[in-house]
Order: C-alpha cells, then sequence, then structure tokens
C-alpha cells in the first residue's frame, strides 16, 4: 500500500513538473521567436510578462466550446483526449536519474514509439470527424508524415539498441556512459542527425508543420476546435516536444552523466546532481526545437516526403549497417 501511494506521488509530481514546463516553453518560445523578429514578445502581464501563460490558461479555460453541427460529436470530443493521453504516458517510462523513474519496463524504446504512432490517430480522427476539408487533409498529411518519418526515428534509434544491447533507457545510458566518448552522438552522428530530423517531424513542429499549415489549411486539422479542447492539441504538442527531448538526451547524449573527459578535465563538474545534467541536456533540445522554428521556413509536403523516404532513411539504414558491421567484426 505504501509503495502504491509512493508511485502515485512520484506520478503527480512528473505530471505537475512537466506540464509547469510546458507553460513556460509557450513563454520561453514567444520570447525567443520576438528577439529574433527584432522585438519583445510578451510584456504586459506580470513583470516581463511572466505571468502570460496563467492569463492564457484562464482565458481558454472560459471560452465557450463549439462542437460543428455536423461533426461526428463523440469522434470529435475524444480525439484530443487521445492524442495527449497517449503522449503523456510516455513520461512513466523516462529515467530523469538513475534513482527517478516511474516504470522501469525492459522494452522502454518500443514503448515510446509505439505510443507515438498511436497519438497520430488522435489527429487523423479529428481531421475526419470534424466533417471539413481544412481538417481532413490535416489528417491525411498526418497520417503521411508519421508513416514516413518514424521509419528513419526507429533506424536511428536502433542503432543506438545495437550499440547498447538494449532496450532498456537506463541500460542505454549506462552503457554510453562506459564508452570512451560518453555519449553515442559522437560516433553515431549520421544517427544522432537523422533522429534530430525525424523528431521535428514527428512532433510536427516547424518546418515539417505541413498538418496544421495555416497558409493553405488555416489551422488543418485544429480548424474546428476551440477553447480547451482546442488547448489539449498544443498542451499534446509540447509535451511530445519534451518526450523527444527527453529521448534525445537519453540516447545519444549520455542523459544524466557526463563524459569521463569532460569531468577529467573539469572534476568540479561530478558533484553536480545527474538530474541537473540531464535538464541542461533537455533545456538545450527545446531551444533547438523554437530556435529552428524562429529561423526556417516551412517546406512543401512533397519536399517533406522526398525528405523522409529519399534521404532519412536510406541514412539511417547505411548508419545501422555500419553499426552492425563494426559490432559483428571489430
Amino acid at each position: 500500500m505504501i509503495e502504491f501511494l509512493l508511485m502515485i506521488i512520484k506520478t503527480m509530481i512528473v505530471f505537475t513538473i512537466v506540464l509547469a514546463h510546458v507553460a513556460y516553453t509557450t513563454y520561453a518560445e514567444r520570447k525567443i521567436i520576438g528577439r529574433a523578429q527584432a522585438r519583445m514578445g510578451p510584456m504586459e502581464v506580470g513583470p516581463h510578462g511572466l505571468l502570460q501563460p496563467i492569463a492564457d490558461f484562464i482565458k481558454i479555460f472560459f471560452k465557450e466550446d463549439i462542437v460543428p453541427i455536423k461533426a461526428e460529436k463523440f469522434i470529435f470530443q475524444i480525439a484530443p483526449v487521445i492524442i495527449l493521453v497517449f503522449t503523456i504516458v510516455n513520461l512513466t517510462v523516462i529515467p530523469f536519474s538513475r534513482d527517478f523513474i516511474l516504470a522501469d519496463i525492459n522494452v522502454g524504446i518500443l514503448f515510446i514509439l509505439a505510443s507515438a504512432s498511436l497519438s497520430a490517430y488522435g489527429i487523423i480522427l479529428a481531421g475526419w470527424s470534424s466533417n471539413s476539408k481544412f481538417s481532413f487533409l490535416g489528417g491525411l498529411r498526418s497520417a503521411s508524415q508519421v508513416l514516413s518519418y518514424e521509419i528513419s526515428l526507429g533506424l536511428s534509434l536502433a542503432a543506438v539498441v545495437l550499440m547498447a544491447g538494449s532496450l532498456n533507457l537506463k541500460d542505454i545510458v549506462i552503457a554510453q556512459h562506459n564508452t570512451s566518448f560518453g555519449m553515442y552522438a559522437l560516433p553515431q552522428i549520421i544517427g544522432f542527425i537523422v533522429f534530430l530530423i525525424s523528431a521535428f517531424a514527428e512532433t510536427n513542429r516547424a518546418p515539417f508543420d505541413l498538418p496544421e499549415a495555416e497558409t493553405e489549411l488555416v489551422a488543418g486539422y485544429l480548424t474546428e476546435y476551440s477553447a480547451f479542447r482546442y488547448a489539449l492539441f498544443f498542451l499534446a504538442e509540447y509535451v511530445a516536444m519534451y518526450i523527444m527531448a527527453f529521448l534525445g538526451a537519453l540516447c545519444f547524449l549520455g542523459g544524466w552523466t557526463l563524459p569521463r573527459f569532460v569531468t577529467e578535465m573539469l572534476p568540479f563538474l561530478e558533484s553536480v546532481p545527474g538530474i541537473i545534467c540531464f535538464a541542461m541536456k533537455v533545456y538545450g533540445f527545446i531551444f533547438l526545437f523554437i530556435w529552428v522554428r524562429a529561423t526556417f521556413p516551412r517546406y512543401r509536403f512533397d519536399q517533406l516526403l522526398n525528405i523522409g523516404w529519399k534521404i532519412l532513411i536510406p541514412a539511417g539504414l547505411i548508419n545501422l549497417l555500419i553499426v552492425a558491421f563494426i559490432k559483428r567484426f571489430v
């Protein structure tokens, strides 16, 4: 009974901290993009706009929830919940440090990939149930995008699994720490680049935000949504950003550990708590997500598919074959 209560408390702590990060990631994104465009970003609500996320939440919570007359109402209403649930459940298998993990399962990477696939169904259902051509096209684009880039994402992670000899995220971090580089991003630079680009596409982030392209689809699968259900989609998107950042930090940057050559040059870093190291790596990924959105224009849909099928998947296969050859013969 005590263990069950502790698990509930730990789960609530993790979910609360991540959701608070999501709220202020929206603030950081608006500030960073504002600076990139030579403006200030939010400034009115609180000092330097620090209370803007709270004001946005209060505003959207009290807006009217409109359901189109010709929509498939039950599916229309449940679609954002499907996306959020299958996204946020991934937090349970993320090891935030050596001793802090909610569910230490042996197939952590497979669990995350499966959940990411299922969350895409929520977008497809949202597009179909809205009974709108813009929403429907956004849902179809999402299906094509997920199918294309999940393959390359899986190939990049398969090479990591092959090097570590385990699907367990904690074991992968330990295996990286025992290598001379202390991380897989350097010896697997091709796989790391493939992972990064695929992560942008998997989370529907710019420059791969084709399912909700404002210029031609109004808001894509989001067109008919309003109020709190509209917010759930964005909540799921930002949680997915953090999941991909967690996955990148764990599988390619050594998780909560620092490479030995770094701690030998700077011995004081050994006293830094592991969860702080992990957080800094995750924040670096999140900044990259925001920076790319502020910098790169959106691709055309044919360009998106060409990048996935003609560049990333062959590169992921080549990287996997190289790793397999090295593991077998070297």
